[in-house]
Protein backbone atom coordinates (compact mmCIF):
# COMPACT_ATOMS: atom_id res chain seq x y z
CA UNK A 1 0.00 0.00 0.00
CA UNK A 2 1.30 3.68 -1.06
CA UNK A 3 1.15 5.14 2.63
CA UNK A 4 0.96 8.51 0.44
CA UNK A 5 -2.43 7.44 -1.08
CA UNK A 6 -3.88 7.17 2.44
CA UNK A 7 -6.47 9.67 3.51
CA UNK A 8 -6.46 12.62 6.10
CA UNK A 9 -8.39 14.00 8.96
CA UNK A 10 -6.65 16.77 10.34
CA UNK A 11 -6.21 17.79 13.53
CA UNK A 12 -8.13 21.50 13.82
CA UNK A 13 -4.85 24.06 15.84
CA UNK A 14 -6.87 23.90 18.90
CA UNK A 15 -6.71 19.99 18.97
CA UNK A 16 -2.74 20.42 17.93
CA UNK A 17 -2.14 22.76 20.50
CA UNK A 18 -3.62 20.45 23.49
CA UNK A 19 -0.83 17.99 22.63
CA UNK A 20 2.19 20.22 21.35
CA UNK A 21 2.96 21.30 25.38
CA UNK A 22 6.72 21.77 24.96
CA UNK A 23 9.64 23.15 23.00
CA UNK A 24 9.06 26.13 20.55
CA UNK A 25 6.48 25.22 17.59
CA UNK A 26 3.87 26.91 15.15
CA UNK A 27 0.49 25.91 13.58
CA UNK A 28 2.44 26.41 9.93
CA UNK A 29 1.13 26.39 6.46
CA UNK A 30 -2.61 27.98 5.40
CA UNK A 31 -3.85 27.72 8.42
CA UNK A 32 -1.19 29.99 10.27
CA UNK A 33 -2.47 32.54 7.35
CA UNK A 34 -5.93 31.92 8.43
CA UNK A 35 -4.50 32.73 12.12
CA UNK A 36 -3.36 35.46 11.02
CA UNK A 37 -6.27 37.09 9.27
CA UNK A 38 -8.82 35.78 11.88
CA UNK A 39 -11.33 34.17 9.38
CA UNK A 40 -11.16 30.93 6.63
CA UNK A 41 -9.64 30.99 3.70
CA UNK A 42 -9.91 28.00 1.91
CA UNK A 43 -10.33 24.41 2.85
CA UNK A 44 -7.36 22.52 4.29
CA UNK A 45 -6.28 18.67 3.20
CA UNK A 46 -3.87 18.61 6.27
CA UNK A 47 -2.40 20.58 9.44
CA UNK A 48 1.36 21.66 9.44
CA UNK A 49 3.19 21.77 12.75
CA UNK A 50 6.43 23.55 12.50
CA UNK A 51 9.48 22.79 15.07
CA UNK A 52 13.32 23.55 15.12
CA UNK A 53 15.32 20.86 14.03
CA UNK A 54 17.15 20.40 16.94
CA UNK A 55 14.12 20.09 18.81
CA UNK A 56 12.15 17.24 16.85
CA UNK A 57 12.23 14.52 19.41
CA UNK A 58 9.46 16.75 21.06
CA UNK A 59 7.26 15.46 17.94
CA UNK A 60 7.86 12.29 19.84
CA UNK A 61 6.88 12.94 23.17
CA UNK A 62 3.65 15.41 22.35
CA UNK A 63 2.46 12.56 19.94
CA UNK A 64 3.26 9.49 22.17
CA UNK A 65 1.54 5.93 21.25
CA UNK A 66 1.53 7.66 17.38
CA UNK A 67 3.10 6.46 14.12
CA UNK A 68 5.72 8.51 12.99
CA UNK A 69 6.95 8.33 9.37
CA UNK A 70 9.38 10.62 7.74
CA UNK A 71 9.64 11.24 4.41
CA UNK A 72 12.79 10.84 2.66
CA UNK A 73 13.07 12.66 -0.73
CA UNK A 74 11.66 11.91 -2.94
CA UNK A 75 8.25 11.47 -1.06
CA UNK A 76 8.73 8.50 0.32
CA UNK A 77 7.84 7.10 3.92
CA UNK A 78 9.52 5.41 6.29
CA UNK A 79 9.00 4.63 10.32
CA UNK A 80 10.45 7.21 12.06
CA UNK A 81 12.27 5.25 15.54
CA UNK A 82 12.04 6.51 18.60
CA UNK A 83 14.68 9.03 19.60
CA UNK A 84 16.28 8.89 15.84
CA UNK A 85 17.27 11.95 14.86
CA UNK A 86 16.87 12.39 11.25
CA UNK A 87 19.33 14.07 8.51
CA UNK A 88 18.97 17.34 7.41
CA UNK A 89 17.04 16.48 3.94
CA UNK A 90 14.58 15.00 5.87
CA UNK A 91 12.09 17.50 7.09
CA UNK A 92 8.57 16.29 7.05
CA UNK A 93 6.93 13.88 9.63
CA UNK A 94 3.52 12.51 8.78
CA UNK A 95 1.83 11.39 11.98
CA UNK A 96 -1.15 9.08 12.90
CA UNK A 97 -2.79 7.05 16.18
CA UNK A 98 -1.29 3.52 16.11
CA UNK A 99 -3.67 1.63 14.16
CA UNK A 100 -5.09 4.47 12.28
CA UNK A 101 -5.25 4.31 9.09
CA UNK A 102 -5.71 8.15 8.49
CA UNK A 103 -2.90 10.64 8.80
CA UNK A 104 -3.73 13.75 11.74
CA UNK A 105 -1.03 15.78 11.35
CA UNK A 106 2.39 16.75 9.62
CA UNK A 107 5.61 18.26 10.92
CA UNK A 108 7.47 19.99 9.45
CA UNK A 109 11.38 20.41 10.57
CA UNK A 110 13.13 24.28 10.01
CA UNK A 111 16.70 25.27 10.69
CA UNK A 112 18.49 27.43 13.46
CA UNK A 113 21.73 28.62 14.49
CA UNK A 114 22.59 29.99 17.93
CA UNK A 115 19.41 31.93 18.40
CA UNK A 116 18.15 32.20 15.30
CA UNK A 117 16.02 30.66 12.81
CA UNK A 118 17.63 30.02 9.11
CA UNK A 119 15.78 29.25 6.05
CA UNK A 120 16.05 25.80 5.29
CA UNK A 121 15.26 27.05 1.41
CA UNK A 122 17.94 30.17 1.33
CA UNK A 123 20.28 29.96 4.72
CA UNK A 124 20.38 33.65 4.01
CA UNK A 125 17.29 34.24 5.18
CA UNK A 126 17.35 34.37 8.62
CA UNK A 127 15.59 36.24 11.86
CA UNK A 128 15.88 35.71 15.52
CA UNK A 129 13.74 32.85 16.84
CA UNK A 130 11.87 34.56 19.19
CA UNK A 131 10.30 36.77 16.22
CA UNK A 132 8.41 33.96 14.48
CA UNK A 133 5.49 33.53 16.79
CA UNK A 134 2.14 35.38 16.72
CA UNK A 135 -0.26 33.91 18.94
CA UNK A 136 -3.60 33.57 18.18
CA UNK A 137 -7.03 34.98 20.11
CA UNK A 138 -7.73 31.35 21.84
CA UNK A 139 -4.06 31.40 22.55
CA UNK A 140 -2.82 28.90 19.50
CA UNK A 141 1.19 29.77 18.54
CA UNK A 142 1.65 30.19 14.59
CA UNK A 143 4.52 31.47 12.54
CA UNK A 144 4.44 34.90 11.74
CA UNK A 145 2.48 35.31 8.15
CA UNK A 146 5.99 36.54 6.09
CA UNK A 147 7.62 34.19 6.90
CA UNK A 148 4.68 31.43 5.77
CA UNK A 149 4.20 33.60 2.78
CA UNK A 150 7.88 33.30 2.07
CA UNK A 151 7.88 29.56 2.03
CA UNK A 152 4.70 29.73 0.01
CA UNK A 153 6.65 31.95 -2.60
CA UNK A 154 8.83 29.16 -3.85
CA UNK A 155 6.56 27.85 -6.12
CA UNK A 156 3.00 29.39 -5.84
CA UNK A 157 -0.21 26.91 -6.35
CA UNK A 158 -3.63 28.50 -6.39
CA UNK A 159 -4.07 28.00 -2.45
CA UNK A 160 -0.49 29.56 -2.12
CA UNK A 161 -2.13 32.60 -4.41
CA UNK A 162 -5.38 32.29 -2.47
CA UNK A 163 -3.62 33.02 0.94
CA UNK A 164 -1.17 35.69 -0.35
CA UNK A 165 -4.47 37.50 -1.10
CA UNK A 166 -6.15 36.87 1.94
CA UNK A 167 -2.96 37.90 4.07
CA UNK A 168 -1.71 40.90 1.68
CA UNK A 169 -4.21 43.29 2.89
CA UNK A 170 -3.05 42.48 7.30
CA UNK A 171 0.61 42.84 6.49
CA UNK A 172 2.18 45.68 8.42
CA UNK A 173 4.58 47.92 6.45
CA UNK A 174 7.70 46.26 7.91
CA UNK A 175 6.21 42.56 7.10
CA UNK A 176 5.94 43.48 3.90
CA UNK A 177 9.55 44.72 3.55
CA UNK A 178 10.89 41.68 4.91
CA UNK A 179 9.13 39.76 2.86
CA UNK A 180 9.98 41.37 -0.44
CA UNK A 181 13.27 41.24 0.64
CA UNK A 182 13.75 37.62 1.38
CA UNK A 183 11.99 36.82 -2.16
CA UNK A 184 14.31 39.43 -3.67
CA UNK A 185 17.14 37.27 -2.46
CA UNK A 186 16.73 34.43 -4.94
CA UNK A 187 13.58 35.19 -6.89
CA UNK A 188 13.91 38.86 -8.13
CA UNK A 189 11.24 38.62 -11.19
CA UNK A 190 8.64 37.50 -8.97
CA UNK A 191 4.89 38.42 -9.50
CA UNK A 192 4.41 38.95 -5.51
CA UNK A 193 7.10 41.31 -4.93
CA UNK A 194 5.23 43.65 -7.79
CA UNK A 195 2.14 43.64 -5.47
CA UNK A 196 4.25 44.28 -2.15
CA UNK A 197 5.74 47.46 -3.59
CA UNK A 198 2.49 48.67 -4.89
CA UNK A 199 1.32 48.59 -1.43
CA UNK A 200 4.03 50.59 -0.14
CA UNK A 201 4.03 53.22 -2.36
CA UNK A 202 0.00 53.51 -1.93
CA UNK A 203 0.41 53.84 1.62
CA UNK A 204 3.69 56.11 1.47
CA UNK A 205 1.11 58.66 -1.25
CA UNK A 206 -1.79 58.23 1.62
CA UNK A 207 0.23 59.91 4.75
CA UNK A 208 2.15 62.49 2.34
CA UNK A 209 -1.56 63.76 1.87
CA UNK A 210 -2.71 63.22 5.15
Amino acid sequence: MNLTELPWDPLSPAEVARLFTEAPWWIAGGHAVELAVGRPVRPHSDVDVLLLRRDQLAAQRALEGWEWWAADPPGTLRPWRPGELLPAEVHDIWCRPAGSEQWRVQVMLDESAGEDWVSRRDPRVRRPIDTLTRISPAGIPYLAPEIQLFYKANSPRPKDEADFDAALPQLSAEQRRWLADAILLGRPTHPWLERLTEIGAAESQKDRLA
